[in-house]
C-alpha cells in the first residue's frame, strides 16, 4: 500500500519535468521523494517512450514496469510542445517555476523557444538543467546518450573482466543512474546558490562525465602513470592488491577484499602464502596469490567459507543472485522495498527512496500518473479558465 508522506524538504519547490528515458526521470524522482511538486510535461496521446518500453518486456496491466520504477511522486500535464499554443502554456509554467529540468538532446529545447536563455529570461530565478550525452558544445552533441554507448566510449566497459576475454559491461544502467544521482545534487546546489544571490542559474549533467566519474580511482591512477593490465586470475580490478576479486567454491563464488595477508594466510592456515605476507597488501604478487587462492577456495562451500573467514578478519562476500540477495538478513533489514498501489497496474513493488533522514521518511504521495492526469488542476494553477483549458482540450494541446 501507499505509505503517508514523510519528507518536505523541497516543500514549495516546483520542478518542471521535460524529460525522457532514465537518467532525467530518476533524477527528477528524487527531487520528488523530497518533498518537490514535480510536473512530468509529456506529448499528448500516451506516446512517452517510457510509457511504452520496459525491460523484460514487464507491463503491469499494461503499464510499463520502467515508467513506474520512475515516476511516483509526480504529476502529469501533457502538452503539445510543437504547437504555438503549447509553447505558451511551457511559457506560463516557467514564469512559476523553481527549477527546469530537460534531457532533450542538445537544440531541441531551442527550436522550441524553451532554452536556457529564453527561460531565465521569463523567470530570472529559475534553476535550469540541461542533461544530455555528451554536454551541450561537445562535438558528440548529436550522438545518442545511451548507457551502454557511454560505458563504452568512457573505458568502463574495458576495465572490468580477466585478462584476453572481451570488455565487459555492466549488467545495469550505472551512468544513468549516476547522472541522476548528479542532477539531483546539482539542482540542490543551484537552489542554495540562489538562496544566496536570489539569481537563477543553469546546470549542465552529461553521462559522459558520469561514466568517467564512476571510474574517479582508476583514471586518477592512470592519469598519473600508474601500469595497469587486467589480469588472467578471478582478481577483480586492476589496481588491488591480491586477494581482491571474484573466486569459484565447491557451489558458488565468493568475493575477497583487501584483508591484510597475514590474517587470510592464518584463516586458511595456508604456508605457501606466508612468504608472500610480508607486506600486508602485497601488490607486486597479486597474481601469484590469487593462483594460490583458487584451488583452496574450491575446497568448501561459499557458507562454510563465509562462517569459516568472516569471525576470523577476512573481508569476505558471497556472491548472490537477487533471489539470494533480498532473502539476505542485512538487506531485509534495510528495508529497501515498498509496495505501492496504482489504480490500473495494482500492486507495485519499488526500491525506496534511498536516504533515510531524522525528520521523517520517503514515501509515496502519489503513485506514477496517467497520462495527462493532473493538466486541469496544473492549468489552473497557472491562471487558465474552465472555458480555456476546455478549448486547450478540444485543439488537442493538452
Amino acid at each position: 500500500m501507499s505509505e503517508p508522506a514523510g519528507l518536505s524538504i523541497l516543500a514549495g519547490v516546483r520542478v518542471l519535468s521535460f524529460t525522457q528515458f532514465l537518467l532525467g526521470p530518476s533524477g527528477v524522482q528524487f527531487l520528488a521523494d523530497l518533498g518537490a511538486d514535480v510536473v512530468k510535461i509529456e506529448p499528448p496521446g500516451g506516446t512517452l517512450w517510457e510509457r511504452n518500453w520496459s525491460g523484460c518486456d514487464l507491463f503491469l496491466n499494461g503499464v510499463s514496469a520502467f515508467y513506474l520504477a520512475t515516476h511516483r511522486n509526480q504529476r502529469s500535464l501533457t502538452l503539445d510542445l510543437k504547437s504555438p499554443e503549447g509553447q505558451t502554456v511551457a511559457r506560463r509554467l516557467i514564469e512559476r517555476a523553481d527549477v527546469l529540468v530537460q534531457n532533450f538532446r542538445p537544440g531541441v529545447m531551442t527550436r522550441l523557444g524553451l532554452d536556457y536563455a529564453a527561460a531565465s529570461a521569463l523567470n530570472p530565478r529559475l534553476i535550469y538543467v540541461s542533461a544530455s550525452g555528451y554536454g551541450e558544445s561537445s562535438p558528440y552533441r548529436d550522438r545518442p546518450g545511451q548507457d551502454l554507448l557511454l560505458q563504452a566510449i568512457s573505458g568502463l566497459a574495458s576495465i572490468s573482466g580477466r585478462a584476453g576475454q572481451p570488455p565487459t559491461p555492466v549488467g545495469t544502467a550505472v551512468v544513468d543512474q549516476h547522472g541522476a544521482a548528479l542532477l539531483a545534487l546539482g539542482v540542490l546546489a543551484g537552489l542554495l546558490e540562489r538562496g544566496r544571490t536570489g539569481r537563477g542559474l543553469q546546470v549542465e549533467v552529461s553521462m559522459l562525465r558520469a561514466g568517467l566519474d564512476l571510474q574517479l580511482e582508476i583514471i586518477t591512477y592512470f592519469l598519473n602513470g600508474a601500469r595497469m593490465q587486467k589480469s588472467p586470475t578471478p582478481l577483480a580490478s586492476m589496481f588491488h592488491p591480491g586477494p581482491y576479486g571474484i573466486y569459484e567454491t565447491r557451489d558458488g563464488h565468493l568475493a575477497l577484499s583487501i584483508s591484510p595477508l597475514r590474517a587470510l594466510q592464518e584463516a586458511l592456515d595456508l604456508p605457501a602464502l606466508a612468504p608472500y605476507a610480508t607486506v600486508p597488501y602485497n601488490f607486486e604478487a597479486r597474481e601469484e596469490i590469487a593462483r594460490l587462492l583458487e584451488p583452496v577456495l574450491k575446497t568448501r562451500t561459499t557458507a562454510e567459507w563465509v562462517e569459516h573467514l568472516v569471525p576470523r578478519g577476512v573481508w569476505a562476500a558471497p556472491v548472490l543472485s537477487h533471489a539470494e540477495t533480498f532473502a539476505e538478513p542485512a538487506v531485509r533489514a534495510a528495508d529497501v522495498v515498498q509496495e505501492m498501489a496504482h489504480p490500473v497496474a495494482g500492486p507495485v513493488r519499488l526500491l525506496r527512496f534511498p536516504l533515510e533522514f531524522s525528520t521523517g521518511r520517503a514515501g509515496v504521495r502519489r503513485p506514477p500518473p496517467m497520462p495527462g492526469q493532473h493538466a486541469d488542476e496544473i492549468l489552473r494553477e497557472i491562471g487558465y479558465a474552465e472555458a480555456e483549458i476546455r478549448r486547450l482540450r478540444e485543439q488537442r494541446v493538452v
